[in-house]
């Protein structure tokens, strides 16, 4: 199945240290959504925002096992289009928390977040975006 990973899972050895061998990682963007940490990422809808992460493929009993993990179980898969540098859509599954469980505030997640994001060579105003919640 296509998942849409947008916080610390896009850490392909973070991945791999729990049991999903990912193929076929590529960067995109989900429009209309924006970033948020609290204790944890996640994406809520947001009009005129892009939030970028890598799409890859991974084998879904994987991926059911991964969230069932009582620090992401919260989390719910969601169906939705990401666009690719190729500029094509592809339909994916992106696990985002319920608005009302995005409380608190992670400095050191946004910090590892914001280093991950570089890496991976996000563009500029986004990385100032993830620093700005390390920063806070």
């Amino acid at each position: 199945m296509e998942v849409f990973f947008y916080g610390l899972f896009m850490d392909i050895t973070i991945l791999s240290k729990n049991g999903i061998q990912p193929s076929n990682p590529r960067s995109g963007y989900l429009n209309d959504y924006a970033l948020k940490i609290g204790n944890r990422a996640s994406l809520i809808p947001s009009e005129g925002e892009k939030s970028y992460g890598i799409l890859m493929t991974v084998d879904s009993e994987a991926i059911n096992k991964l969230y069932a993990e009582a620090s992401v179980a919260d989390y719910i898969p969601e169906e939705v289009e990401i666009t690719i540098n190729s500029n094509e859509t592809v339909t994916a599954t992106c696990y985002n928390l319920p608005a009302a469980s995005l409380t608190g505030t992670n400095a050191a997640y946004a910090e590892s977040l914001y280093q991950l994001a570089k890496q991976l060579d996000f563009p500029e105003d986004y990385l100032e975006k993830i620093k700005s919640m390390a920063n806070s």
